[in-house]
């Protein structure tokens, strides 16, 4: 998988081999990989499969909608603290990007997006904002409650994903994006660790009541 990604150069006088990879997102920003089957087609399944599949990219696309209106809203709050307000910002670049490829996986795959958009807009602005207002340490608590659940998440899909068929060319290359996102979450939360967000007052409860509000607006945008 990820074929276009790589390159391999030999020399006769001085032998060598060199693989450069790229991540597997960049197959829906490249615009010059529109039309390969990988990011154009959808593969022919069985019910049960489809809804596997339904299931999974509109949870995916309502929690990416969701991830950006929290940074937005942590970002209005501590946007210009010299040492949080860049971080906050390269959080949400990455999370502006998890939010194009997964709009192009939605349409790509035909897939109803949620009903809870709004919701997940106004919500996640909500949280960031309000644990931006409790302080650097309790925004950072916010990210690492979300990432810890979606980190999970995402590791759950992806043995849901082996149920699909990976004949088609979409599904390996939609596992690859699922196993990066994952990666980039996880780092979210390494990095809010690092900048002390279990400082945060009432660390156990703050994150107890994110997590569980996370788990369920993933069952809800399963089914609505």
């Amino acid at each position: 998988m990820l074929a276009g990604c790589r390159f391999q150069a030999a020399n006769a006088l001085r032998p060598l081999t060199r693989t450069i990879t790229c991540r597997a997102s960049n197959f829906y920003t490249d615009p010059s990989k529109n039309q390969e089957p990988e990011v154009s087609t959808s593969p022919d399944i069985s019910p049960e499969q489809r809804e596997i599949l339904d299931r999974a990219l509109r949870v995916d696309q309502a929690g990416e909608i969701a991830a950006n209106w929290i940074y937005r809203g942590q970002f209005a709050v501590l946007g210009r603290d010299p040492r949080v307000g860049p971080l906050i910002q390269e959080m949400w670049d990455q999370e502006k990007l998890h939010l194009e490829v997964m709009d192009k996986l939605q349409l790509q795959h035909e897939v109803r997006p949620t009903l809870l958009s709004d919701v997940a807009k106004a919500a996640g602005y909500a949280l960031g904002a309000a644990t931006a207002l409790m302080g650097k340490e309790a925004a950072m608590a916010c990210t690492e409650a979300v990432e810890t659940v979606i980190g999970e998440h995402y590791d759950d899909q992806l043995k849901d994903f082996e149920l699909l068929p990976s004949s088609h060319p979409s599904i390996p290359l939609l596992m690859d994006v699922i196993k990066e996102f994952r990666d980039d979450e996880l780092e979210h939360l390494d990095t809010a660790v690092e900048h002390h967000s279990q400082r945060a007052p009432a660390h156990a409860l703050l994150s107890a009541v994110i997590g569980g509000g996370c788990k369920v607006a993933i069952e809800l945008c399963k089914r609505f």
